[in-house]
Parts: C-alpha cells; structure tokens; sequence
C-alpha cells in the first residue's frame, strides 16, 4: 500500500491524518515538521494549527487514529473459529506491516520517545493492552472450544507478544528483508508446538 486506508474524505482531521502519515513515511519521525505536513495536505501550517497546536499533539492524534484502524480491521474478520482468527491476527501484527515499513521505522522512533512523552506512552500502552487483549481472548476461546492445548492463556499471549515485538524491532533495527516473515513463521511454530491440541489417531 502506498497510501493510508482510504476513509472519509470530506473530514479535514482525516486528511491531516492521511497526510501525517505521507510525511512521516518520506521524513520520519526526527526529521517531521508541522510544514512537512502541511505541504502532504495541501495548504498552509496555520490550517494544521487551527485543529492541533503542537505537532507533538498532531502525533498523539496520529497514533489514536493508527489504533483506531487496526481495531476496525481486526473487527472486519468475519470467522468466530478461533485458530484461523488466531492466524489473521498474527498476519495483520507481522504480515501486514511489511508493506508499510517506512511508517513502522517511525513509529519505532517515536516508541523511543515514550520514557520522555506521557501521551505517546499512554497510546502506546493501550495499543499493547488492546492486542495482548484480544490474542489472549482467541487462545482463552481456542482452549474452550477444545481446539488449543489447556495452557496458560496469559504466558501464550506474552510470548506470542515478544515474538511480534522481536520481529518488528529487528525488521527496523537491523534493515533484515525478511525478518517479518521469519518472526510470522515463528509464531506459526509456537502455536503448533505449544497450542494446538493434540488429537486421537
């Protein structure tokens, strides 16, 4: 994908929304300035100004519209079985983001930023807090069904966590082209080998 999702239009905070992330896929994080931005959406900085202050409030934005649209694609998969809905969500966590890799390397830079930065950290947390959440609930829903292993839900859904966090830390960090494919397929090992229930010959 070369842009952001499209969503409506006519809304001015979404067309900043879509031209922050333009800006910080071509400047990144460092290098974004709020006439950075303005010039991705076409008018002035003053027009930025009028809806955000500070372009450090502009990210806190950005980052509660990022989560936003990972909440409304994990709630467009349609299946209640939990192990293909296991499988869809570790694709949008480790699969999705390769086509977005100038924008990952940025919200690495502004993870970094979360010992300094209240707000950023507080998106942050909710954003780890909303997808330990809902891996958690499809492993929980997976052991009932009978259809994963009776393990520790909360250590699965931490591990499978660490992997995703490894995966996309070394696919910026280290510049690796298939890192996040490597991570992808470890977490398909970890489910195989540690949630998947064995089942009668």
């Amino acid at each position: 994908m070369g842009d952001f999702p499209e969503r409506t239009s006519s809304d001015p905070d979404v067309e900043i929304m879509r031209a922050t992330y333009r800006a910080l896929r071509e400047s990144g994080y460092a290098d974004l300035t709020i006439k950075r931005i303005a010039e991705e959406y076409g008018k002035s900085t003053a027009a930025i100004h009028y809806h955000y202050d500070t372009k450090d409030d502009l990210l806190v934005a950005f980052l509660d519209y990022i989560l936003d649209r990972f909440v409304e694609t994990i709630h467009q998969v349609e299946t209640t079985d939990p192990e293909r809905r296991l499988d869809l969500l570790l694709d949008q966590l480790l699969v999705a983001p390769e086509d977005h890799h100038d924008l990952l390397i940025a919200v690495l830079e502004m993870r970094g930023q979360t010992p300094y930065n209240e707000p950023f950290a507080d998106r942050f947390q909710q954003n780890d807090e909303y997808v330990r959440y809902m891996l958690r609930t499809v492993i929980d829903h997976g052991i009932s069904e009978g259809v994963f292993t009776d393990v520790d839900a909360e250590h699965a859904t931490r591990a499978l966590m660490t992997i995703v966090d490894g995966g996309r830390t070394r696919a910026v960090v280290l510049d690796e082209a298939d890192t996040l494919a490597t991570a992808r397929q470890t977490a398909e090992e970890y489910v195989n080998a540690v949630l998947r229930a064995e089942t009668d010959p």
